[in-house]
């Protein structure tokens, strides 16, 4: 479709040039007219002209194929809720059925796959609300933001050890996302650290820093950490996105990002809030 679009374009833009010269030239040379003002401005409006056809070509298929995707979108979020509420739903029931240590465990883990697929779902719907409505600036106490993903985070992961240092902090910030970096931030520092991994999150003087203690990373990998798709490690699971996802929403919101990190060591990330814009 885009390569079509292309060509169109291509012989749109050939098309256009050679009639604007050519006016000119029958302008010019068979009517002897002369006054270049007046066919300067009648080759702008001629210029303008087809350059709202061009602009009509080009955004016409695009238009299509997002109103598609935005369509396909929305169908599948709705689709998404039912059977997330339904397996909700009949947890509660075989709870007050299965008393025996096996079958709770087993539930609990449910609820727990549960649970991330509504935080998935509550991500997604927002992302797509993102792209037609203003951004949504919520006036929060980012101390309470973390101790809300701090109850979603533990059970997740039980093995982790968790020291947390964090004071009031009021912020005026995108507060979906925000949490969406606290969770990128952490699972890396679990995904990164041994098998008895320590997290250090503390929140004071307008800065939150979150720290491991994990394999750390060299000058190099530093430089390039926050590209796209990048990993320092190929074998550890995910796509290589959560820093740049974090980096983005720090450069949205003039966030200071600044990342310490020495090989076999550990990293700490730091997040310098902006007084102006989302300070106390």
């Amino acid at each position: 479709m885009f390569r079509s679009v292309e060509i169109a374009l291509i012989s749109l833009y050939v098309v256009t040039v050679a009639v604007i010269v050519g006016s000119i030239y029958v302008v010019h040379e068979i009517f002897e007219f002369h006054r270049w003002g007046i066919i300067a401005l009648l080759s702008l409006i001629g210029a303008v002209g087809m350059g709202k056809i061009v602009s009509k070509v080009a955004m016409e298929p695009l238009r299509e194929y997002f109103n598609h995707l935005d369509r396909f979108s929305k169908e599948t979020l709705h689709e998404l809720n039912l059977p997330i509420n339904t397996i909700t739903a009949n947890l509660s029931m075989l709870r007050k059925t299965n008393g025996d240590e096996k079958s709770i465990k087993r539930l609990e883990r449910i609820e727990m796959a549960t649970v991330m697929l509504k935080e998935r779902y509550n991500e997604l719907d927002y992302l797509i609300k993102k792209q037609i409505q203003r951004e949504s600036i919520e006036t929060f106490d980012l101390n309470d933001l973390i101790e809300e993903r701090l109850g979603f985070l533990r059970p997740l992961y039980p093995h982790v050890q968790w020291e947390i240092a964090s004071e009031p902090c009021m912020v005026a910030l995108d507060r979906i996302g925000f949490a969406k970096v606290i969770d990128n931030l952490v699972d890396n520092g679990v995904k990164y650290s041994p098998s008895s991994p320590r997290i250090r999150i503390s929140l004071e003087d307008n800065k939150l820093s979150i720290c491991d203690e994990g394999c750390g990373m060299d000058e190099m990998t530093l430089v390039r950490i926050f590209d796209r798709y990048y990993q320092s490690d190929a074998t550890m699971a995910g796509y290589g996105i959560g820093l740049g996802l974090v980096k983005r929403y720090c450069d949205r919101y003039k966030i200071g990002l600044h990342v310490r990190s020495q090989a076999n060591e550990g990293t700490c990330v730091t997040l310098e809030l902006n007084r102006g814009r989302n300070g106390k």
